[in-house]
C-alpha cells in the first residue's frame, strides 16, 4: 500500500476511535472525523463507504494489534483462564467507551457484526491449534466457535455495562468459568 493513503488511513481510524469513545456514532459525521483527522472529505471516501465501514475497521486494526495474530489462543490448563484471553480484556477495558457505544442501542449492526465475525475466527483459530484432547467440546469446530464467541460477546457486553467496571482479570476469571463448566462436571 502507498505509505500516503495508509497514513490517510491511520489517521482516519484514529479520528473514528477517539470521536466514537466520547459519542454514539449516529451522532458523528463525515466533516466531525475529517476536521478531526485532518483530511478532506474525498480521502475520506477514497478509502471509506461510510463512517460505520471507517469504526468497523478502526476495530478490527486495534483488534489485530491487540491479539497478536501470529500467537492464537492454545489452550493447556482448563484450571484457569489463558493469559491471551485475559490480555483480550483489558483490551476490551481500555476502550470500554468505545465498545459500550458499538454495542449499546446507537451502535451500529455493521460494527457490531464485524466485531463478532473477528472474534469468531480468531476463536476458531485457537479451536484448531489446540490438541484434540484440551478441546472444551467434541462438538464440530464451528459449532464450537460460534457458541463460544457468542458466550465471549455475550459476557463481553454485560461485563461492560457494570459500574464501576470489574478488573479485566475478574472479567476474564467468569468467561474461564462460563466456557469451561461443562469440562468441570
Amino acid at each position: 500500500m502507498d505509505p500516503r493513503a495508509a497514513h490517510t488511513q491511520e489517521l482516519l481510524r484514529a479520528a473514528i476511535v477517539s470521536l466514537a469513545a466520547a459519542r454514539p456514532i449516529t451522532d458523528i459525521t463525515v466533516k466531525d472525523i475529517i476536521e478531526r483527522a485532518g483530511v478532506n472529505r474525498s480521502s475520506f471516501y477514497q478509502h471509506y463507504e461510510s463512517r460505520e465501514e471507517l469504526l468497523a475497521s478502526a476495530l478490527e486494526q486495534l483488534e489485530t494489534d491487540m491479539a497478536r495474530a501470529d500467537e492464537p489462543v492454545v489452550i493447556t490448563d482448563l484450571t484457569r483462564p489463558p493469559s491471551e484471553l485475559v490480555r483480550f480484556m483489558h483490551h476490551f477495558a481500555e476502550h470500554a467507551d468505545l465498545y459500550r457505544g458499538v454495542f449499546g442501542p446507537s451502535g451500529s449492526a455493521l460494527v457490531v457484526a464485524r466485531v463478532r465475525a473477528r472474534i469468531l475466527a480468531l476463536v476458531r483459530a485457537g479451536i484448531l491449534l489446540s490438541p484434540e484432547n484440551r478441546r472444551l467440546t467434541d462438538l464440530p469446530v464451528d459449532i464450537e466457535a460460534a457458541g463460544t464467541s457468542g458466550a465471549l460477546l455475550g459476557v463481553i457486553e454485560a461485563w461492560l455495562a457494570q459500574d464501576p467496571l470489574p478488573s479485566p482479570e475478574v472479567a476474564a476469571e467468569w468467561m474461564w468459568g462460563f466456557l469451561t463448566r461443562e469440562q468441570r462436571r
